[in-house]
Formats: C-alpha cells, sequence, structure tokens
C-alpha cells in the first residue's frame, strides 16, 4: 500500500480486496458518508451561488481564491463518496475511466495546501503591501495564479497516467479497482509521488509561516490598519488549521497501516479505520465553509438569505449589502 494517496479513500477501501459482507451496519456507515457529503456540497454551493450574486465577490482576488476553494473541496468530497461506493460494491472499471476519477481526485486533493498558499499570499499583499495591492493582485493575475495551482496539483498524477497508457497496450481496455496503486508500474513512480507531497506540504508551510509573521510584524509595527492587520492575521492562522487538515489526509495512509498492524482484522480494527476515514477524510473537507465562509460578516448575510429561501427579515439584509 502507498504512504499517503492523492485519493486518499483508496488505503481505506481496497486494501486486499476482501469481499464484504453487505449488512445493515455497513449500509449504515454509507449512508452516513453519503449524507455528509451532500450536506457539505449544498453548504458549499449556496455559498458559491452567494458568491457570484454580487459583483464585488466576482472581482476580488480574496473571493475568488475562496470560490475556487470551495469548488476544489466539492469536487473532492464527491470523488472520494464515488470511490468509497464503487469499493464497497466491489466494482471494476475500464482503467481510461478509472484514471480519470484518480487524476481529478489527486489534483483537487493537492490544489488544496496550494490555494491555501495562495491566499496566504494575497493576505500578506493586502497587509504589508495596501497601496499596490490593487496593481498587485488583479482578477486576472488570481486567475492565473489558479491555473498554475492546477498545474501544479496535477502534474505528477498526469504524467504517471501517461506512462501507464503507453507501458500498458490494453490500457483503455483492462478492468481494474479503481485504486491509486494501479497507476504505478515502476517502484520509482511511488519515490516521485512522496516526494512531490514532501515538496508540496514544506513549500506551501514555509509560505504560510512568511506570511503569517511577515503580517504580525506589520500588524504590530503600524498603527493605521491595525484592524486588518488583525483580521489578516486571524485568516492566516486559520490557513494553519486548514493546512493542518490536510495534512492529516496525507497521513491517513499510515495511519491506517498502523491499526491494521495493532489489530489485524478485528471488528474493532473495522470501526476504528472508518472513523478514521469519516473524520479525517470527509469531515475535515467538510470545514471550509465553516472556517472561513460563514465567519465573514459579508458572507454570512447573504449565505442566511440564500439558505432560507429568503424572507422578508433577511431580504432587507440583502438590500443593504
Amino acid at each position: 500500500m502507498v504512504d499517503s494517496n492523492g485519493s486518499t479513500v483508496n488505503a481505506f477501501i481496497y486494501q486486499n480486496f476482501v469481499m464484504l459482507e453487505i449488512d445493515g451496519g455497513i449500509i449504515t456507515k454509507l449512508v452516513v458518508v453519503i449524507l455528509m457529503t451532500l450536506l457539505s456540497v449544498y453548504v458549499n454551493c449556496i455559498i458559491l451561488y452567494a458568491l457570484q450574486s454580487k459583483r464585488v465577490f466576482k472581482e476580488s482576488p480574496r473571493y475568488i481564491l475562496f470560490a475556487h476553494m470551495l469548488f476544489n473541496d466539492s469536487v473532492l468530497l464527491i470523488l472520494n463518496t464515488l470511490m468509497y461506493v464503487l469499493a464497497l460494491a466491489l466494482l471494476k472499471l475500464a482503467k481510461a475511466v478509472c484514471s480519470l476519477l484518480i487524476f481529478l481526485s489527486t489534483a483537487t486533493f493537492r490544489n488544496a495546501p496550494f490555494n491555501l498558499a495562495v491566499m496566504s499570499l494575497e493576505r500578506y499583499v493586502a497587509i504589508c503591501f495596501p497601496l499596490r495591492h490593487a496593481e498587485i493582485a488583479t482578477q486576472k493575475r488570481t486567475y492565473i495564479a489558479i491555473c498554475f495551482v492546477w498545474f501544479f496539483g496535477s502534474a505528477n498524477i498526469l504524467i504517471d497516467i501517461m506512462f501507464a497508457a503507453v507501458m500498458d497496450p490494453n490500457f483503455f481496455y483492462m478492468q481494474m479497482y479503481c485504486s491509486r496503486e494501479q497507476i504505478f508500474i515502476k517502484p520509482w513512480q511511488l519515490d516521485v509521488f512522496n516526494g512531490c507531497n514532501v515538496f508540496l506540504f514544506v513549500s506551501v508551510t514555509l509560505t504560510i509561516v512568511f506570511t503569517y509573521i511577515s503580517i504580525m510584524i506589520t500588524a504590530r509595527s503600524t498603527s493605521s490598519n491595525k484592524d486588518s492587520a488583525k483580521k489578516a492575521h486571524r485568516t492566516v492562522l486559520l490557513h494553519f488549521i486548514q493546512l493542518g487538515l490536510c495534512l492529516t489526509s496525507f497521513v491517513y495512509g499510515p495511519i491506517e497501516r498502523a491499526l491494521y498492524l495493532m489489530m489485524g482484522g478485528t471488528v474493532l480494527y473495522t470501526h476504528l479505520r472508518y472513523l478514521c476515514f469519516v473524520t479525517v477524510v470527509i469531515l475535515s473537507r467538510c470545514l471550509s465553509p465553516l472556517i472561513y465562509g460563514l465567519r465573514d460578516d459579508t458572507v454570512r448575510p447573504l449565505f442566511k438569505y440564500y439558505f432560507c429561501y429568503g424572507s422578508s427579515k433577511t431580504a432587507c439584509l440583502k438590500e443593504n449589502l
């Protein structure tokens, strides 16, 4: 098994390809995962719709990056849940179809920390270079940054899939269990994959640490913009928390294997592995709208308005925004 998996759900679902007996407990667990995913995606869609309802949100780099994060997390949640369902049913897919699912899940999985780094840099420019913020953090450059996020997030997995397609003449016809490990053909691919993961988190962590310290220094040295600096300071601190949640997803594989070595294939191990999967893989991605969107004084009234389908009490909030 791979230590850290771009589609982290695979470490949970296909270990040893053991046939599971579908009973009431497994169905309940499946329903819980699906409901958590649907609720989170629903909340994300409401916030995304709210962000599209005002021109200021569509033009602000901060909210553009936030919308991208919500979209990215929603796609990842849907794919992880879909692959979880396929795994419980032990369904085989055409390798080409599975490769597409793995490409999207790995790319969105790696996009999350890169997007956090870009969001931190945007807050750094806004606080440390307020007079040049409008010049540096433009709408066009924000979309270019998002393109680079997708490039760095998908380059490694795209190379692996292309390599597999070239080396395997039956790539488009072979049936396979949809797991990331099935794409690896050579041992060096695993080394490159783990190396990319290390580079990703070291670079993102250094970026967020740099912006955090710089904003702290600016907040203490200036008195005219202290409120904005404190808000940016709290936002970057939240980026640290979100980065920690992403890191837990990367270490899910070793956690799952450690549980297996300690408990074997016991019933307790099965329950703990499922609990770890839900909290580390699913729940960590459900917290983004709570951490960022609902604490924002500008987004929160619009979210309440659209979540409640509008009312006379909340309509005035929309008019005053």
